[in-house]
C-alpha cells in the first residue's frame, strides 16, 4: 500500500509546491497517479502565505486530486480565533497567546491582509479578520480530520497517547503530545507517522517517523513515500531509504 506525506508547512507555500512536484516525478517513474497524498497538519502560522496554503490544499481537493489534509494545533488557534476571539487553546501555557511571536498567529493574519494583528485591540482585529477570511478556509480547516490509517500506518499531526485504541484517543492529544509519546519506544501496532515536533531532518524511530523538519524556522519541507511500512524520503535526486 502507497502513501505519501508532506510535513508540517506553516505557509511555506513554495516550498510546498517543490514538495509536490518530489511526488509527482515520483509518480511519473512509478506510473502511480491514485496513492494519496497526506498532509500532516500545521498549514497556518510563522510562514509568509498562510492564506495561499490553505486555497491550494482546499482548491486541490475541491478538484478532486488525491491529497488529504489532517488538522494540527496551528490549525485549530486560527478557527479557534475566528470563532471567538478570546479562545485559548487548551494546548498552549498559560503565558502564551496565539499572537506571540513565537507562534505566528500574526503572520498568518496579515496573509489575509489584517496587518498587525498582535499590536491592535483584539476586538477590531477579530472584526476584520472575520471580514477577510474567507468563509470556505473556515469551513476547510473545521472539517480536517485528526488522524487517518493506511495498512500498517498511522497518520496524525503530533502524535498518539499510547495504549489507546485509536478510536477512543482525544484531539488535544493529536494534534498537541508530546510527552508520553516521543519517549515511548513500545510498538503501537502499526507504524506512527508524524511532525508538529519540529528536528532538524525526517527520522525514523522503529515505532514512529518524525518528518516535521523546521520548514517553519528556514528548513525543508519533507516529503516522504511508504511502501507499506517501509519509508523512502523524496528528494530531487530520487527515493532515499530512511531507516530507524
Amino acid at each position: 500500500m502507497r502513501t505519501y506525506a508532506i510535513g508540517d508547512i506553516h505557509g511555506q507555500i513554495r516550498l510546498l509546491g517543490a514538495a509536490h512536484e518530489r511526488i509527482a516525478r515520483d509518480r511519473a517513474e512509478t506510473g502511480d497517479a491514485e496513492a494519496p497524498v497526506i498532509h500532516i497538519g500545521d498549514l497556518v502560522d510563522r510562514g509568509p502565505d498562510s492564506a495561499g496554503t490553505v486555497d491550494y490544499l482546499r482548491t486541490g481537493m475541491a478538484e478532486g486530486r488525491s491529497w488529504e489534509v489532517l488538522k494540527g494545533n496551528h490549525d485549530r488557534m486560527l478557527e479557534g480565533f475566528l470563532s471567538d476571539p478570546h479562545y485559548k487553546d487548551p494546548g498552549l501555557k498559560s503565558d502564551l497567546s496565539w499572537f506571540d511571536p513565537r507562534l505566528g498567529g500574526a503572520e498568518t493574519l496579515a496573509s489575509y491582509g489584517v496587518k498587525n494583528a498582535g499590536e491592535r485591540p483584539v476586538a477590531a482585529v477579530h472584526a476584520e479578520a472575520l471580514a477577510k477570511v474567507p468563509e470556505s478556509h473556515r469551513a476547510f480547516l473545521r472539517a480536517r480530520p485528526t488522524w487517518i490509517r493506511r495498512g500498517e500506518v498511522v497518520f496524525v499531526h503530533a502524535g498518539i497517547r499510547p495504549g489507546v485504541p485509536m478510536e477512543d484517543q482525544v484531539e488535544d492529544d493529536l494534534v498537541w503530545i508530546r510527552a508520553g509519546f516521543l519517549d515511548d519506544p513500545r510498538d503501537h501496532g502499526f507504524l506512527v507517522v508524524h511532525g508538529h515536533t519540529a528536528i532538524e531532518a525526517p527520522t525514523h524511530y522503529g515505532n514512529r517517523v518524525n518528518i516535521d523538519s523546521r520548514a517553519a524556522y528556514g528548513g525543508p519541507l519533507t516529503a516522504v513515500v511508504l511502501e507499506g511500512r517501509e519509508v523512502f524520503v523524496l528528494t530531487d535526486e530520487g527515493r532515499v531509504p530512511l531507516r530507524p
